[in-house]
Formats: C-alpha cells, structure tokens, sequence
C-alpha cells in the first residue's frame, strides 16, 4: 500500500509533489536523480523557511517530532516544503506510514488503506496517511476519509496547492489544522542555492556561480525552491568552464513559470490584487496583474466581465464613458479573441485605474436594497400604478399622473416612491470627476420633484 512515496532506495517510487523521488535517499541518492530531489532536506536543521511552523511547540513541529496527534493539511505554493516535512515526518514518527497521491488513488484505495490502518491500531500500531495532492480527491474521495480522520483510525497528513477552503470538503477541514506555507523569501532562495551549489549531494563545489547568475535565479524563481534548483542545474549543465553567468542562466532557462493556477486561490489572490488596484487607481500594478493572467492563460472573458463590474463599481458616475469602454473590450473578446483582444483589455484596465473613482453606485443600490430587506415597500402610488387595463381608472390606478414633457422644463413636482420613502436620498454623488457636475443637477432635480 505505502509504495511509491516513501519507498526505501532500491524500490519503486510514485508520482509526487517533489518529483515522484524517494523521500529516503540522502546521501546515497542516484547521481541521476534531480538536483531539488538530491538537496531535499534530511532533517529540520536543513530546511530553509517557514520558521513560523517550526517553532518550538507548534504543531508542525510535535507531529514531525513524533508527538503530535492532529490531522494536518499543509497549504502552500509549489516549492515550499511540504512534500519535504511529509518527508521528515515520514522519518521522525515511530507510527507506521502510508502514502497515497491524489493522482492515482481512488475510493478503493483510500478504504483498504484505512482498513489496514484499523487493523493496525487494534494491535496498538497508529498509521499516518500522507495524501500529496489532496485538493484533487472528489467529494466521494474526501468522505470516505472523515471517520477514519475523526476516530483517529489514521492521522491524515495532506499536501496542496490549493486553499482548503475552497477545495476541501468542510467536514474534513473542521478535522484538520491547517497550516498555511509561505513562499520563500530571497534570502531563503539564496541560501537554498549557495548551499546546493557546495553540498556534495549537489554540485560538489565543481561549479562557480557569479553574483549576477546568483541574482537572476532568485529572481526568477518567485519563491519556489524547487524552481531555483532546476534552473541552477540546467545551466550547470550547459556550462563548458564550470562558470555559471547570468547569461548561462538566461540562455538555460526560457523564463519564470507565471505563479497562477486558474482552478485554484493563486486564481482568486490575482483576480483580487488586479480589482483593489484598479480602484487604488495604480494603474501600473493594474497591468501587472492583467499581465499575469493573460500569460497564465485566464478566460479572457471572465477578465472582461471584471473590468464590466468594476467600471460601474469603482468609477460608476464619476466617468460614465468607463463602462462603454469596458463593454467594448468585451465585445472585441468575442468578435476578435485573443492575442489581439489584450489590447482592448488593457485599453479597459487604463481606462477604469486613471479614472476619477466613485462609489456612489454600489452605495446607492446598497441603500435601496437594504431598505427593502427592511421591510420599507409600501404601496405604490396611485398616480404611478398601471392604467392599461379595463376598471384600472375605476380602482383610482394612473389618475392624476402628470406628465413631465407637458412642462417645459421636462420635470415638474410629483411623489415617485411609496409614501414611507418619501424624502430619502440614496444616490449621493460625490465631487470626483463628472459627478462633480452632476451632483447639483441631482440637488436641483429633488428640489423641483419634491416641490421645495
């Protein structure tokens, strides 16, 4: 059952996070063998990053010391460490482990897993079930593991790239801590490197990496070591003097992989970042995070869709030609597509981040609608009420109705809400762009509809 993760050399290995590499190779590892899979730390004074979890007492640190007894879910981007702690906690626990990959295992293998581990338990032998790639298990997948999670049949150690939150059933999440990995810092990457570059395990200290080559990994690895790594390693690879310069480093590696998974949070953190800086009006940020996701290969319509919200939600009034704008770039999206129709999204995104910003729609339509929850609906005047239909004038509907355009300045006094509205203002304009124009006008109208 425990074949492929956490086989002992010599035996076969399964797909994982880390390369589908044997977690227990250390020093005697196949030369062959990646260099981010031969650096894979042994124990934790070799990992690098997430102090926050590996605090004294923290419950990373009790469960890879063999004491904890809570179900974990290890959360965090790709090249964070968490194929490596499943790794240390495989090593440190006297409980016996088994793995599965959310890949290939089904409901089947999940139930004769637990199976196994209920047996175990009644001999007085705990089982860790480490599942790399859980947020890939279906629902079904995931329920099968709640009793055996929450009777401690099987303590339940997960791996993803993907917020729980969204890709967890809730049942599970309530019987697990979660436990957010942070990407490294530059620092964290550096350190990772200069240290593959020396250990025998990896580069033995038969390659020199320039300052400049140093720099351009760390920048482009985003946080991932393992990225680090394999770009380190492919450009070792193609150097003839054991030198490593930053334009080896350029000419092994095509460019950074955009950080940005469209089924996962990465999708909603962007998605995010690109709306709070559109109404922060940085409109250079703006087009970063437009970049991303058009490199990431986003549906351009759902990004159109955005820019459609967001004119009417953060500029609104204050420039009503943002949204035209932003329709347009949706309609270019459907009759023209992409490549070209980046274009029109950026047209939109500068459009919407350098526009005068207001929030007097969304509070408008907000007011109103709370009322309504309230209960404040009464009866639509009768003035108001549909005439069109036989007996409609004798119930008193449409009579008395004055109609604006017979007045020659096409607005005269006459009550429009119910009579328990009377007098509320819900659109407030503010002084930011045309609504600074169209703010008095509004002050005006009330003042001749309400007959003041």
């Amino acid at each position: 059952m425990s074949e492929g993760l956490f086989d002992t050399p010599g035996e076969s290995s399964g797909g994982t996070e880390g390369g589908g590499a044997d977690f227990r190779m250390g020093e005697s590892a196949d030369r062959l063998a990646p260099l981010a899979v031969r650096m894979r730390p042994r124990s934790l004074d070799e990992v690098v990053g997430q102090r926050h979890l590996l605090g004294p007492g923290s419950p990373l640190r009790r469960l890879i010391d063999g004491s904890g007894a809570a179900s974990v879910l290890l959360y965090g981007p790709p090249g964070t460490g968490k194929t490596t702690l499943a790794s240390l906690i495989s090593q440190a626990t006297g409980r016996r482990f088994e793995a599965l990959s959310a890949l290939s295992a089904g409901v089947k293998e999940v139930r004769a897993v637990i199976d196994v581990a209920r047996r175990r338990l009644l001999a007085g032998e705990q089982t860790v079930l480490f599942i790399d790639e859980v947020h890939r298990f279906s629902k079904t997948q995931q329920d099968a593991l709640l009793a055996a999670v929450e009777n401690r049949v099987v303590l339940l150690v997960g791996a993803t790239t993907e917020n729980p939150s969204f890709s967890v059933v809730s049942p599970l999440l309530s019987r697990s801590l979660v436990l957010q990995l942070q990407s490294l810092s530059d620092n964290d990457i550096r350190e990772v490197l200069r240290r593959a570059t020396a250990d025998p395990r990896g580069l033995g200290g038969a390659y020199t990496i320039t300052e400049a080559a140093l720099d351009h990994i760390v920048r482009i690895a985003g946080g991932d070591a393992r990225r680090s790594l394999t770009a380190l390693e492919a450009s070792a690879e193609s150097s003839l003097d054991g030198t490593v310069d930053v334009d080896l480093v350029e000419a092994s590696v095509d460019k950074a992989a955009v950080r940005y998974d469209r089924a996962g949070d990465q999708h909603y953190d962007v998605i995010s970042a690109f709306i709070k800086s559109l109404r922060g009006s940085d409109v250079d940020a703006a087009l970063h995070y437009l970049a991303r996701m058009i490199s990431a290969g986003e549906d351009p319509r759902f990004i159109a869709r955005r820019l459609m919200i967001q004119a009417s939600e953060e500029v609104g009034m204050a420039d009503p030609t943002a949204l035209q704008t932003a329709v347009a770039a949706a309609q270019v999206v459907q009759l023209v597509g992409m490549p070209e129709a980046q274009l029109a999204l950026t047209h939109a995104t500068i459009h919407i981040a350098t526009a005068p910003k207001s929030g007097a729609v969304p509070a408008a339509i907000g007011a109103a609608l709370a009322d309504i929850r309230a209960g404040k609906a009464g009866a639509v005047p009768p003035h108001l009420r549909d005439g069109h239909y036989a007996g409609a004038a004798a119930l008193g509907n449409a009579q008395g109705y004055r109609y604006p355009h017979d007045h020659p300045d096409g607005v005269l006094p006459q009550q429009y809400p119910p009579d328990e509205l009377v007098g509320t203002d819900y659109y407030r304009p503010t002084d930011h762009g045309y609504e600074r124009e169209v703010g008095p006008r509004v002050t005006k109208l009330r003042r001749i509809v309400r007959g003041k």
